[in-house]
């Protein structure tokens, strides 16, 4: 065997050990590290699932009992909530306000000084500065009102249930103060925001809020809101 070859050789094998070497520390670093497109792209949105859908208004508020009202005998506001809750320390008016206001000022107190709301009710825009004789223009809504809540199944919720209903975000919204008076306790039946473009959004809210406290609609109640909810078939139901 020529020396020749004998170099040939041992050049030939370490070529090949040290790219089998640069594979493993190559196989190494992409389970350590990842590999250099998976860091360009750390957000990347995962697959969709094919088996999830959207909730539609209209097929839940089929699922929700017809019943007449039951009597308002017994209604406190008290019956509810003293007040409202508290999360972090923020009380949960100004926990809304600062979730519905444009550009919300706050203090170290939580409280929201100013804002800008657009208001779903009217369309109005609404300049909210706190102080006692503004504060009232912008008031916290519960679209589904205690007093309707009351006499349409939280009688029977404990009271736990009932301080949750009025105190989930999913059933409060700030809104133009005068609107909110007007509306008072009113269902679909007989009140809904003047604001037609949002009427689709405010009664798949009360749908909402209704499956999940299991309370019912009376027939009143269900013809206005399928009225409403036939111009917006796909309308979706709300999280929060």
């Amino acid at each position: 065997m020529s020396a020749n070859y004998k170099t040939r050789r041992l050049v030939a094998l370490l070529v090949i050990a040290i790219a089998s070497l640069s594979a493993l520390a190559y196989d190494m670093a992409r389970h350590e590290f990842g590999t250099g497109e998976e860091v360009a792209q750390p957000t990347q949105a995962p697959q969709q699932n094919p088996q999830e859908s959207v909730q539609l208004a209209t097929d839940e508020l089929t699922k929700l009992p017809v019943k007449g009202k039951a009597p308002k005998t017994g209604y406190k506001r008290t019956q509810f909530s003293n007040g409202w809750a508290k999360s972090g320390g923020c009380d949960l008016r100004n926990i809304i306000l600062r979730r519905d206001l444009s550009d919300p000022k706050v203090d170290d107190a939580c409280k929201v000084l100013s804002g800008t709301l657009n208001d779903p009710y009217t369309g109005k825009v609404i300049e909210f500065a706190r102080g006692p004789d503004t504060s009232s223009k912008v008031q916290i809504d519960h679209v589904v009102a205690l007093s309707n809540a009351w006499q349409t199944g939280a009688q029977q919720i404990t009271s736990e249930q009932r301080h949750a209903f009025a105190n989930d975000p999913l059933n409060l919204v700030a809104v133009d103060g005068a609107a909110n008076q007007k509306k008072s306790d009113s269902d679909a039946a007989s009140w809904l925001p003047p604001n037609k473009g949002f009427r689709c959004q405010y009664v798949a809210r009360q749908v909402a809020v209704k499956r999940a406290y299991g309370l019912w609609v009376t027939n009143a109640e269900l013809a206005a809101m399928q009225r409403v909810l036939e111009g917006c078939p796909e309308q979706a139901m709300p999280i929060k």
